[in-house]
């Protein structure tokens, strides 16, 4: 296996398509034609490093079958070749998004007068909850 070759090829050679009666646009077409594509890979097969392997368990969620194999389907068209080529855009898209490290979120820090103007706001809001309700008999 070549270091160099790109994930999103070496996952459509490692993949492995089948068809099937899908239930998509087609009319009564659909019933006769095999345009469902269903492709396959096996996501262990990719030796992807660990954090991006994390990322596309996390993203594919449910479309990882227990064995290892990430199944993407496609029947939005009424053409096998069309669906094809859309599974295959979506499991480059998949794979990509993957590969892409999120930012850090940094950490946000507020001033004294921030801080402050935030209590007040919390201590009106807290006496018109109070001001709610039944009125006591001390309020006469």
């Amino acid at each position: 296996m070549d270091d160099e070759e790109p994930l999103t090829s070496r996952a459509l050679r490692l993949a492995s398509e089948s068809f099937l009666a899908g239930s998509g646009p087609g009319g009564q077409n659909a019933n006769k034609v095999a345009t469902e594509v269903e492709l396959r890979v096996n996501i262990y097969a990719l030796r992807l490093p660990p954090p991006v392997f994390a990322r596309l368990r996390q993203l594919a969620g449910g479309k990882i079958a227990g064995n290892g194999d990430l199944i993407v389907t496609s029947k939005a068209h009424r053409t096998q070749e069309a669906n094809r080529q859309d599974a295959r855009v979506k499991l480059a898209a998949l794979l990509e998004d993957a590969q892409i490290q999120p930012k850090r979120r940094a950490k946000t820090r507020l001033n004294r007068v921030g801080k402050t103007e935030r209590l007040k706001v919390k201590k009106v809001r807290g006496t018109v909850k109070a001001n709610r309700g039944k009125p006591n008999a001390s309020d006469w």
